[in-house]
């Protein structure tokens, strides 16, 4: 995802921050508590042609991306569009792509022209026009001489074709137009007297159509004008991405309650499941600058152990898929923001829900997405930036064609009167997003995350860090890069890193924990619109470990849950290192329909070297509209 913008053509350029910004999200990424979101980011399509600008543009803001094509292709680049609402992808793909590099603004332009282009200059570019066609010489002398003739956008003539007496005119007056042109220029001496003399009998005869035909135009501009001067009118459009899944864990058994190397806590969640969660996005588009988002979601998608004795609650985290939601089949709220630009450079996100990092930083991942990318909540992004929020502010600028600032702060509780925006959980960070080439996309981040509830609220790997509604206020920092090799290979990764700083009367210390993830990303395999994907990494780890209480060593996970060889609660890290394999291939079955299936495998779960391997299998089928 690369994040070069091109600061001209404001007004489009803005449809994709405001847009951008939804959407990258709208609809369907995976949020830091682990549920999957309405996301910006964002929209790509296979053929420019198919869809038109406001749909596009539309279309990124409200939901995930469903064709994610190459950066030279001429499909517009998306983020992901998920409950991450990336604020920039939306906001800068269709009008002044932030995220967009310049291979794929080159392209996309080419596509443009291509599509679009009417003007010939040359009889020989309308391509049913034959040298032995009776009327050649005519048009070739108009075209040559004066430029006046226009071709469909699919470079024909269609000579054939029966015209009416305002259809002649038409022609007419653009010839018109033309020559008077010339004769502004001074170079009056170009256009031939008997020419001329034919124009003023044509102005003559047709002199009723040609009247008629300005009365049109002006009445048209006055139209425009009107509408310019009184443009405060709402549209509203609804978007939506519905993902089912089916999936199950395979059978294991875990070396977890102690961890002496014995294998004796069975996985209770292999049965066959399945669910679904349902994403739609209210875009509400003000003027050609601001939008307002309402996203509401709805599932019972999950894979959870349903047994909390033998901890196996642990593994969820390991194991949680992108898409998952469980709402009992009710519908949240899951976004309610308002996105506009502020001059050239500046995108500014404000709302009660729908505000977070992950809704409002651009990722050099395009293909992060819960219903479009990898299967897994790990694979989507850094885990760090699922720190979570809901109420706040954020804000994209871009500096420079290479270099742009995020910014956000957002509240986890601020509905509470008590609470508010400043009084419990928050988040806030900055991201400065880099694109030193055009084949090379890097984000630096650094974020802020005070939680009341022990846990780092990521929804991935170690999340639990300490006793149970213990308060912490961690300072997180990591970095993201993607390298495009060629148009059907990219090649990236992440890592991430957290400090923990207990904030309990009586308590001290602090936990640390580490993450990384290397990826492959094959768009296009075997077919357009298709993606396959190789991930690897290491989920979050808990990597030191020195709480207290009262000056003595307590709540300290990795030993807490080991209970041999040490006291419960003594300082350190885990004793092994979790590896997250995942394989994946998207096929496209159409515009709005694809299928993922893919396999997950999860050696040594838990931090642990003495559990099974898991293995993950699911078949994930996303429908958007």
């Amino acid at each position: 995802m690369s994040l070069k913008p091109k600061p001209n053509s404001e007004a489009k350029k803005f449809a994709a921050l405001a847009f951008t910004a939804i959407s990258s999200t709208i609809i369907a990424n995976f949020v830091s508590t682990g549920t999957a979101q309405a996301e910006p980011q964002v929209n790509a399509q296979s053929k420019a042609d198919q869809i038109s600008n406001d749909s596009n543009l539309l279309k990124a803001i409200a939901r995930d991306p469903m064709i994610i094509s190459s950066p030279s292709s001429s499909a517009t680049v998306p983020t992901n569009l998920t409950a991450d609402s990336q604020m920039i992808r939306a906001i800068n793909t269709e009008a002044a792509p932030l995220y967009t590099n310049k291979a794929s603004e080159r392209s996309a332009k080419k596509g443009n022209s291509q599509l679009n282009a009417q003007n010939v200059t040359s009889v020989s570019q309308l391509s049913d026009v034959k040298p032995t066609d009776w009327a050649f010489t005519a048009l070739q002398s108009l075209v040559e001489r004066y430029g006046c003739i226009a071709g469909y956008p699919d470079r024909t003539y269609r000579g054939n074709q029966a015209t009416s007496r305002y259809e002649f005119a038409a022609g007419l007056n653009a010839c018109l137009d033309k020559i008077n042109e010339i004769i502004s220029a001074g170079l009056s001496d170009k256009v031939s007297k008997e020419d001329l003399a034919t124009l003023s009998k044509l102005q003559e005869e047709y002199a009723v159509e040609l009247a008629t035909l300005r009365g049109r135009v002006d009445a048209l501009d006055a139209k425009t004008a009107k509408l310019e001067a009184q443009q405060f009118s709402t549209t509203t459009k609804l978007f939506g991405q519905a993902i089912f899944g089916l999936q199950s864990r395979f059978a294991n058994t875990g070396s977890l309650t102690p961890r002496n190397g014995t294998k004796n806590t069975p996985d209770d969640a292999t049965n066959l499941t399945f669910g679904y969660n349902l994403q739609l996005s209210l875009v509400t588009q003000f003027d050609n600058r601001s939008v307002l988002l309402t996203g509401l979601q709805a599932g019972n998608a999950t894979t959870a152990s349903t047994s909390f004795i033998n901890n196996n609650f642990l593994t969820n985290t390991y194991t949680r898929l992108g898409y998952e939601l469980d709402t009992a089949n009710a519908f949240q709220l899951s976004d309610l923001s308002y996105r506009f630009l502020v001059g050239d450079r500046l995108a500014v996100i404000v709302g009660a829900a729908g505000v977070s990092p992950s809704s409002v930083f651009r990722g050099p991942n395009r293909y992060e997405s819960a219903g479009q990318g990898p299967l897994s909540a790990f694979a989507q992004r850094n885990p760090i930036l699922n720190f979570p929020g809901q109420a706040g502010a954020g804000f994209d600028w871009q500096i420079t064609d290479n270099v742009s600032l995020q910014g956000v702060y957002a509240a986890s509780l601020a509905s509470n009167p008590q609470i508010g925006l400043t009084g419990g959980p928050f988040t806030a960070g900055a991201q400065l997003s880099l694109t030193p080439t055009d084949t090379v996309d890097l984000a630096l981040y650094y974020l802020n995350s005070y939680t009341t509830n022990a846990s780092l609220n990521t929804g991935v790997g170690d999340n639990l860090i300490g006793p149970i509604a213990g308060r912490f206020s961690t300072n997180a920092f990591g970095g993201t890069v993607a390298w495009r090799l060629s148009p059907r290979i990219t090649i990236g990764g992440w890592a991430g890193y957290t400090a923990s700083d207990a904030k309990d009367t009586g308590v001290g210390g602090s936990v640390s924990t580490f993450n990384w993830m290397t990826f492959l990303n094959f768009p296009d395999l075997f077919a357009e619109g298709n993606l396959g994907g190789i991930y690897v990494g290491q989920p979050p780890k808990i990597t030191s470990s020195t709480l207290t209480q009262n000056g003595v060593p307590a709540f300290n996970i990795p030993s807490a849950i080991g209970l041999t060889g040490v006291n419960a609660g003594d300082f350190g890290g885990q004793p092994a290192s979790t590896t997250h394999l995942e394989l994946f291939y998207r096929m496209r079955l159409s515009d709005n329909i694809s299928i993922t299936p893919g396999l997950l495998f999860i050696f040594n779960p838990v931090q642990t070297s003495g559990s099974d391997t898991i293995t993950v299998g699911a078949i994930r089928t996303t429908f958007t509209f």
